[in-house]
């Protein structure tokens, strides 16, 4: 008979004000990270959204960016997680990855503005689903990111 495999806790988050070193988000490397990252994601993101043209005046990129994204945050951060405390090379591939191309690469204020432009140019209907329905898929591809990094975690430790 084998015994179940019981999965490790996840680690709790490393406090910098206990260690005597200044806050993370001041430290210029991490500043560094979080611009580089940032550059790309925004780049990444002006690209797909000049290169996908709307559908029926519904901007399709700018949902498939914010998707996309929603979907890659999640299972990064679950992925960094389960590997140990946010420190070190976890730290800089979450500021990197996460807050530097993640933040870059989706957007919030164009979702703000495009849905404020179908509210007030002729299609209030479309102008809703299109908030909401960011939102809520976006919500379900941070699950769903989620969820893939833990099965990926959970089949890499039974190995």
């Amino acid at each position: 008979m084998t015994t179940p495999r019981r999965e490790p806790e996840l680690p709790i988050d490393s406090d910098p004000a206990s260690t005597g070193s200044p806050p993370v988000h001041l430290a210029g490397s991490s500043i560094l990270l979080v611009l580089l990252g940032g550059t790309a994601g925004t780049a990444a993101r002006e690209g797909l959204s000049l290169a996908i043209p709307a559908v029926g005046g519904i901007p399709v990129a700018i949902f498939a960016i914010n998707i996309v994204g929603a979907l890659f945050l999640g299972a990064l951060l679950e992925s960094l997680a389960r590997r140990g405390a946010d420190v070190g090379r976890r730290r800089s591939l979450r500021l990197l990855l996460g807050t530097g191309f993640a933040g870059g690469f989706t957007t919030y204020s164009a979702l703000a503005v495009d849905s404020g432009l179908l509210l007030t140019g002729g299609d209030p209907l479309g102008g809703i689903l299109y908030a909401l329905g960011t939102v809520v898929v976006g919500a379900l591809a941070t699950v769903a990111g989620i969820a893939l990094a833990a099965a990926h975690h959970r089949r890499a430790v039974s190995r």
